[in-house]
């Protein structure tokens, strides 16, 4: 996405190209949250909606490496009205479609694309946002393709695009895992990986079954940690396989360990920790910092907390822009954080039932279906560190 520099969306395109359209509601990204939104909307009885992106449905899922799979576990438990945890819509089960229990990157993009396909939602792929403005309550979103209008927008354009670069000297030197096509592809036999969550944890797994040896670092220790929230400590799955006697032999785990600096010189990467320690390879050492996130586009459309999130009110609104909404891992309230799909789809019905009330739509029966599969999550004062259904 083309920005200025105060990092938000560009200035507008020509509008000469293509035609001006109207809706009812934008909503931008297509992949988990965006199409469960759009299906949210469905349900509600919102009809006048398109969904964009500027590639295409599940994009982002296709971009993750091939050995990359869900942390989370996929069950067939819909018939006792258990929904499925990587689901993204009442009913569906992509345990049951793929008869995987933890689907590929590559696997799921293709469960989003025959879900959206299945129910027939408004889709313009290859649509990429120039620019979001917001006059006369009227939104105006620039593409590549021409000029779009509506009432609303909802923001769902996730964070894998968008890798954490940052965070110490020389981090510009290392790649980051999201660019990382296939780890069997990696030439050599050392390797650091900076950061020790899920994405940290994956890259070593895979390249410790391949009989490389790995240093990682973080400056925690996600791996030892006693609470019960994923968005803190690591998956069951992930656990299961640091287990396995091929990663016991080749990883060795450095917690609590900022990384300081991170050089290259004759062909030798040097790693240098906060507490002194000095680490050399030849290999690129592979960076695991997580996501910057989309939201940063649309930040003149929000307040910013302070820690670099949207503020958005109860309906997930921007409280400065009437009618923009925000949808997806970068969803937060107070300590509550909605990184995974098991727990922002809880937020879509929120949403679509707010535009919907706003267009007079009753939504009382809509509201008790979601109620019913678990999927709206509006009372937040009852959440632990699970934060999933109250």
């Amino acid at each position: 996405m083309p920005t200025n520099a105060s990092g938000t969306l560009s200035k507008p395109i020509d509008e000469s190209v293509g035609d001006t359209e109207e809706f009812d509601v934008i909503i931008v990204g297509a992949g988990a949250a965006g199409v469960g939104v759009g299906i949210a909307l469905l349900h509600a009885g919102v009809e006048n909606f398109v969904i964009i992106d500027r590639k295409t449905v599940g994009a982002s899922f296709a971009a993750w490496p091939d050995e990359t799979k869900f942390i989370t576990p996929s069950f067939p438990s819909n018939s006792i009205g258990m929904l499925d945890l990587n689901s993204i819509a009442i009913g569906i089960s992509p345990a049951f479609s793929m008869r995987v229990e933890h689907p590929t990157g590559a696997e799921y993009a293709e469960h989003l694309q025959g879900i959206a396909e299945f129910f027939e939602l408004p889709l313009k792929e290859n649509t990429e946002v120039k620019n979001i403005e917001k006059k006369n309550d009227i939104f105006t979103v620039n593409t590549n393709e021409g000029t779009l209008k509506s009432k609303f927008v909802i923001w769902s354009a996730g964070e894998y695009q968008y890798p954490n670069l940052k965070g110490f000297n020389g981090s510009e030197l290392c790649r980051h895992t999201s660019t990382v096509s296939r780890y069997s592809d990696l030439e050599g036999d050392d390797f650091l990986i900076i950061g020790g969550y899920e994405s940290g944890i994956d890259a070593a797994v895979h390249l410790s079954n391949l009989d490389k040896k790995i240093r990682l670092f973080d400056m925690n220790a996600p791996w030892l940690e006693e609470t019960s929230d994923p968005s803190v400590s690591l998956s069951t799955f992930s656990f299961e396989r640091m287990d396995n006697p091929m990663f016991e032999k080749n990883t060795k785990l450095f917690p609590n360990t900022p990384v300081k600096s991170v050089t290259h010189q004759d062909g030798v990467y040097v790693l240098k920790t906060a507490d002194g320690q000095t680490f050399s390879t030849p290999n690129q050492p592979l960076l695991a910092g997580g996501f910057t996130g989309s939201h940063k586009f649309v930040s003149h459309l929000f307040d910013m907390r302070e820690d670099g999130f949207p503020v958005i009110n109860d309906s997930d609104e921007s409280t400065t822009t009437q009618g923009m909404y925000l949808c997806g891992p970068s969803v937060r309230h107070d300590g509550h954080i909605f990184c995974f799909i098991f727990k922002y789809r809880q937020r879509f019905a929120i949403v679509a039932q707010a535009i919907a009330e706003s267009m007079d739509i009753p939504t009382d029966e809509f509201v008790e279906a979601y109620k019913s599969w678990g999927m709206y999550l509006d009372d937040l004062s009852c959440c632990g560190q699970e934060c999933l259904t109250c």
